[in-house]
């Protein structure tokens, strides 16, 4: 079982190390528990694992706007990161499909003219360091929380947005040929009129359909094997082959031979600003990424979720992938599902992965040359097609049609808008839910439901039965500063509709503060009740709340006698001293 954060993994004998810096690097405990029986099945999952991070790595540097093997880069850096710093057994970090878009529009606007490669490397190495730093502190701070600022509809919104950019983005790859245009919308344009005008390559245009089909194809029906390498491979020996190059095909090439040197991100102090507030963003993201695949993984292998030893983990990941000339990273689920079937016990499993795509840089970079540019466009259709949740659309549908329309709006900032002011507006949508939900909260007037114990909504049940003189109101949320009036202007049009009110019960268990605003709404609410002869009562209140109902000396106006423990003990009062009786709505009395 993963420990809790700040707790040191047991079974190892660490006692020369501070405990506290024996949580923050679990790498130190899996090299002195790693069992030796587990080696064989975490290289099997590496090796297997790695067939797959090498194309997709290349294939979403690309879609970021940056040369195919700083994919590579990225990857082994950020493996490496993790398995020092991430507390997961399981988990795979990388290059992802739903960041590569807000890497893209985050650092084209500051590239100069004609898109100098060294300088959007520079620019999106920086991006990484800049978002590991933001992640290692949030996770040192334990704002793990922040992850929550993403409501699941507008994720939902937002990943359906994202992937119809990505789709429509990479579509004249897939065809073979490109379009000069940024946005949802140009590119959209751009794309129908290259078709309109035959600039698509046939050859190219059947290559990149065939390996789109074979990637979904195999993943449907033979989902455990390594579709991409599959598809990529037999990609490549066709080009070769035939010698699609001379038939418009393009191809990645040679890649640069090598381990990345340690790199300082060189860029000048103006494009600090604009690249954290990407940074921001994208941490947003890869952290609510992180947390909802992190907990699924958890959940079938019993494991306990460190979500700020998680952020620190991904954080130190991205800081080693920006200092080697990487870009910003996140977990993924499909290459986490990938390792987890391929027996992973370990992150030694990263390890291997890294150390694969290490020998491929150093000894055989020519092996990608062949590997066309439709294939990869192909490959990041595909995964943009995962991201996107019909499912989960359609049963917002059915179920809640004000959180569909949240999900709505979100796919059509990131569409319309942008990929960076898409997520600020998802993030936005969230906290107004949010917000709206305290403001315009549920309210009711209750009664007595014959063969139902308690008291019940009066709307819900019309036949309910009251108490002439009494009304029981129930506020289902925190009396604020936002909704203080409108409990104020309730409880007024209650007591003017009522001419014979006595007693006005407030169900207050729901009520979970009371703010200074608030308390002077009730101030002048007693007030104005008394001196129509109505008392206003409380049932229920938490234990919390009368504490600051007493600090903000409200008991000098509402009778302290008022409060009762439970509602039925505020009923049984209110029938004693009146002499009431439970009625139907109509009856006489």
């Amino acid at each position: 079982m993963i420990q809790p954060d700040g707790a040191a993994p047991s079974g190892d004998d660490q006692s020369h190390l501070p405990s506290r810096w024996r949580a923050y690097v679990p790498g130190i405990a899996l090299v002195r528990s790693y069992q030796r029986q587990s080696l064989p099945k975490d290289v099997v999952a590496g090796l297997v694992l790695s067939a797959l991070l090498v194309p997709q790595g290349m294939a979403y540097a690309e879609l970021a706007g940056l040369p195919p093997v700083t994919g590579l880069y990225t990857s082994i850096l950020c493996l490496l990161g993790y398995a020092i710093f991430g507390p997961s057994r399981v988990l795979v970090l990388g290059p992802d499909s739903s960041l590569g878009p807000m890497i893209a529009a985050t650092i084209a606007p500051l590239l100069l003219a004609n898109g100098d490669p060294a300088r959007a490397v520079a620019l999106a190495s920086l991006l990484a360091v800049l978002v590991g730093v933001v992640m290692v502190i949030a996770g040192l701070a334990k704002a793990g929380f922040v992850a929550d600022l993403l409501s699941k509809p507008t994720q939902i919104g937002y990943l359906n947005g994202l992937a119809l950019t990505i789709i429509v983005s990479q579509l004249p790859k897939l065809l073979g040929f490109s379009v000069d245009a940024d946005g949802f919308l140009a590119e959209a344009r751009g794309f129908i009129s290259g078709l309109a005008q035959g600039e698509a390559n046939t050859t190219a245009a059947l290559l990149g359909i065939v390996s789109l089909a074979g990637i979904l194809l195999l993943n449907r029906f033979l989902p455990k094997l390594p579709s991409v390498l599959i598809v990529v491979v037999l990609a490549a020996i066709a080009v070769s082959a035939f010698d699609l190059e001379s038939h418009g095909v393009d191809t990645v090439g040679v890649l640069p031979q090598g381990f990345p040197p340690f790199t300082l991100p060189s860029v000048g102090w103006n494009d600090v600003p604009p690249l954290f507030v990407g940074a921001l963003a994208i941490a947003v993201v890869a952290l609510a990424d992180t947390m909802s695949t992190a907990s699924a993984f958890a959940a079938r292998r019993g494991d306990q979720v460190r979500g700020n030893q998680e952020m620190i983990g991904i954080g130190a990941a991205n800081i080693a992938a920006g200092f080697f000339q990487g870009f910003p990273v996140s977990t993924s689920g499909s290459r986490t599902a990938v390792a987890e079937q391929a027996g992973s016990r370990s992150q030694v499993t990263g390890v291997v992965g890294a150390a694969v795509i290490t020998v491929v840089l150093v000894f055989a970079t020519s092996l990608m040359q062949y590997v066309p540019q439709p294939t990869l466009g192909a490959i990041v259709i595909a995964a943009a097609l995962s991201l996107a949740d019909i499912a989960g659309t359609r049963r917002l549908w059915r179920q809640r049609r004000t959180e569909f329309a949240l999900s709505m709006i979100a796919l059509l900032a990131v569409a319309l808008l942008g990929v960076l002011p898409g997520i600020l507006v998802a993030v936005g949508l969230s906290i107004l839910n949010v917000f709206r939900r305290t403001w315009w909260p549920h309210r009711a007037e209750l009664g007595r439901v014959e063969g139902i114990a308690g008291l019940h909504d009066t709307e819900r049940h019309p036949d309910a039965e009251l108490l002439p003189g009494l009304v029981v109101y129930r506020f289902d949320a925190p009396l604020i500063f936002a909704n203080a009036r409108m409990f104020g202007d309730s409880l007024r049009a209650i007591a003017e509709k009522h001419p014979d009110l006595r007693w006005l019960i407030v169900a207050a268990e729901p009520i979970t503060d009371v703010d200074t605003t608030a308390s002077d709404m009730l101030h002048e609410l007693d007030l104005w009740l008394n001196a129509r002869g109505v008392s206003l009562v409380f049932a229920e209140m938490k234990g919390p709340v009368r504490e600051k109902i007493e600090r903000y000396e409200l008991t000098r106006t509402i009778d302290p006698a008022h409060f009762f423990r439970t509602l039925d003990e505020a009923v049984v009062e209110y029938m004693e001293q009146t002499g009431a009786t439970w009625r139907t709505p109509g009856a006489k009395p």
